[in-house]
């Protein structure tokens, strides 16, 4: 992008006074940097708020159904997998040891799924305006974590019922909502990336989500995994990111080999989806 305008002359209307914006798709950086997103982030916020305005318009519950649906599948597993199947939890109560799992789980797949339908669903903006489109994907991660928020609030409320009152290891949940900001974003800007290009992505992703929670210790312990398969789970960062979930609010001791894995494997993630993101993108008004 190459910016320039017209000297002041007597005369010179508003129009011919505004600066020209000449975009070249020759000139595509192989990384988007971060002052082109700071200079945008008045319309990421606004494009934010919009997707959390849309997901609850003509609702009854409202924000609420962010509360009763955490809530209603970990009675719904607690009483499966938890009196029935009598799964392990690590020391903590199941229906705590569960929802920290949904709640991690709840941001990630909603974020994912409306990441990366969010170009499909932009279409028109995108041909009609420039702008980082980046932006699209990145505000369903942001409206995701409204949700996260409220879940997180219900996993202090259920701590406290439990009498695990909060401590110094709620200091990990910042690290926590990094990981799995940087995780979801990811994998959103690949998916969105895809499904501009290729549209079985929309129909296949469910069916990865699905996969994907099975493959992740979301309603059991990594603990009841045979130690032969054990190294192969420790490889999905999502394990690394839900473990830590359930040591901040009251589980068992910190496994640091598992969180340094889900650190180096999410920051790889996100480096190659960025740059294959940028790779794309000067074709989405085309393709779109």
């Amino acid at each position: 992008m190459q910016q320039g305008g017209p000297p002041l002359e007597r005369g010179s209307t508003v129009v011919d006074l505004l600066p020209a914006v000449i975009i070249d798709a020759t000139m595509a950086r192989p990384f988007p940097t971060l002052r082109d997103l700071w200079s945008y982030r008045d319309l990421l916020a606004i494009l934010t708020w919009r997707d959390v305005a849309v997901r609850y318009k003509q609702t009854v519950f409202g924000v609420g159904w962010a509360l009763l649906q955490p809530l209603l599948m970990t009675v719904v597993f607690s009483l499966l997998f938890g009196r029935l199947a009598r799964l392990p939890s690590d020391d903590l109560p199941y229906p705590l040891f569960a929802l920290a799992g949904l709640v991690v789980w709840g941001f990630f797949s909603a974020a994912v799924t409306n990441g990366g339908n969010s170009l499909i669903g932009n279409a028109s903006l995108i041909t009609k305006v420039h702008f980082p489109r980046l932006l699209i994907p990145c505000a369903a991660v942001g409206a995701a974590l409204v949700d996260f928020a409220i879940g997180v609030g219900l996993l202090l409320l259920l701590g406290v019922y439990y009498r695990l009152p909060p401590g110094a290891h709620l200091l990990l949940l910042p690290v926590v909502a990094v990981l799995l900001s940087l995780l979801a974003g990811a994998i959103a800007l690949w998916m969105a990336a895809l499904n501009v290009k290729y549209r079985d992505v929309r129909y296949a992703l469910p069916f990865i989500l699905q996969f994907w929670m099975f493959a992740s210790p979301v309603i059991y312990p990594l603990s009841l995994v045979p130690p032969h398969w054990r190294w192969l789970m420790v490889l999905n960062p999502l394990t690394g990111i839900i473990e830590t979930m359930r040591v901040a609010f009251g589980g068992s001791r910190l496994s640091v080999p598992g969180l340094l894995c889900a650190t180096v494997v999410t920051s790889v993630v996100f480096v190659y989806a960025l740059y294959s993101f940028q790779r794309m993108e000067r074709d989405f008004a085309d393709l779109v």
